[in-house]
């Protein structure tokens, strides 16, 4: 009987062991994903950026074209590509033949290596300042969804279209988030699209914008995910202690007041520059890193909203490296994790281990030192206490025994 309960003690410590190192089948850690931007002259070939996703055990990316080299290169690497139409061919796509045509050449010949799971049909296309492209976006995502159905490739594929959240006339409280009124009739097609094809919608949502606008009046806190008094929507009674769900969720009553429930709300775009011009408040390395460490402890947390908690946010950070050749002020080159040598531009709170393969990147866990947050209420107890519960069990029926 000793000898039980010593073995029986050191297999529980064993347990405990593996749950205190997180190793997967104990833990699973949700991973999230990232945005692969490509303006820049001096980034890395596409067979180093899968090196660096995958020893970041990053398994989902998302690019801005259908690139050959990118989509030949990410094949067999098991991480799940969203690809992107461009918004200069929208018009073509209004046919359904070149619809055809397109998903024939840039989609199929890369299945089923290349695990693309998502076709983002144009970006930002209904506050694009070509007002022309907006009567093209339905049509082509229409067709681009019959044409992955008629090619037989459909099972793991979802058509949806990124839009700004200047798609929204109100965003404050999230209960009073309503679409523009003047691309109500067009958001009316494209939502009930959505809902027959179980698509989600995507959202481009960037906090860093609101408090750069209006730094006296927004707390740096409640946009960094930092402790903060929050706020309470009064409608509902929501509390929110971050301005990011709180674009969500406005985005989501918005689609509600259009007449369509059911429809996800996922984050195509977010993060925060490491550096800007003089008139970009905001816009430094600490205030980066303090964003995106929290966001991913948010991501590893599986945490959903305060209107859906129960639904964990999907979220693709911006962007995976600086980009040099990008328009527009400083911070628009300066929202990459990493600088194009593939050295950190800071650290979120990753652990970097020295590779033994590359002296010039490092091989990063996600789960290594980014401290979680409170359980989703969706999350299972661990197997660990149902394995003590078990032992605990069976050593008190062995002393009751005669």
């Amino acid at each position: 009987m000793a000898r039980f309960i010593r073995r029986m003690a050191i297999a529980y410590i064993f347990l405990l062991f593996l749950a205190s190192a997180d190793i997967g089948f104990f833990r699973g850690v949700a991973s999230f994903g990232i945005n692969y931007g490509q303006i820049g002259d001096n980034l890395p070939q596409p067979e180093k950026v899968v090196e660096l996703l995958s020893s970041l055990r990053i398994t989902r990316a998302r690019i801005y074209d259908t690139n050959p080299q990118i989509l030949t290169a990410f094949a067999n690497s098991g991480i799940e590509l969203i690809v992107t139409v461009e918004n200069e061919i929208l018009n073509q796509l209004d046919d359904p033949q070149q619809a055809l045509q397109w998903v024939s050449s840039h989609i199929k010949p890369y299945l089923p290596n290349t695990k693309i799971t998502g076709i983002q049909v144009g970006n930002e296309v209904f506050t694009d300042d070509d007002t022309a492209l907006i009567h093209y976006l339905v049509p082509a995502v229409v067709n681009i969804h019959n044409a992955i159905g008629q090619l037989g490739i459909n099972q793991n594929i979802q058509i949806s279209t990124p839009s700004s959240l200047a798609v929204l006339d109100q965003s404050y409280p999230p209960s009073a988030g309503s679409f523009k009124s003047e691309i109500s009739g067009i958001m009316y097609q494209f939502l009930n699209f959505l809902s027959s094809a179980k698509s989600p919608f995507w959202i481009n949502a960037y906090p860093y914008f609101a408090y750069k606008d209006d730094p006296t009046g927004i707390s740096l806190d409640y946009v960094l995910f930092n402790p903060n008094q929050g706020m309470v929507d009064a409608n509902t009674k929501l509390h929110y202690d971050n301005m990011l769900y709180a674009q969500v969720d406005a985005v989501a009553f918005a689609i509600a007041k259009m007449g369509f429930n059911g429809i996800e709300v996922r984050v195509s775009e977010t993060g925060w520059p490491s550096k800007g011009d003089p008139d970009e408040v905001g816009a430094t390395v600490q205030n980066a890193s303090t964003y995106n460490r929290n966001l991913l402890r948010r991501q590893m947390a599986n945490e959903g909203t305060p209107l859906r908690p129960r639904m964990r946010l999907e979220v693709y950070l911006f962007a995976l490296f600086n980009e040099d050749s990008k328009p527009g002020p400083t911070s628009e080159k300066n929202y990459g994790l990493f600088q194009p040598d593939e050295t950190m531009t800071y650290n979120v709170g990753l652990s970097a281990l020295a590779s033994s393969t590359s002296t010039s990147s490092a091989s990063i866990s996600l789960t290594s030192s980014a401290t979680r947050t409170k359980a989703s209420p969706r999350e299972y107890r661990s197997p660990v206490h149902w394995m003590f519960a078990y032992l605990l069990s069976s050593i008190l029926l062995m002393r009751r025994t005669p």
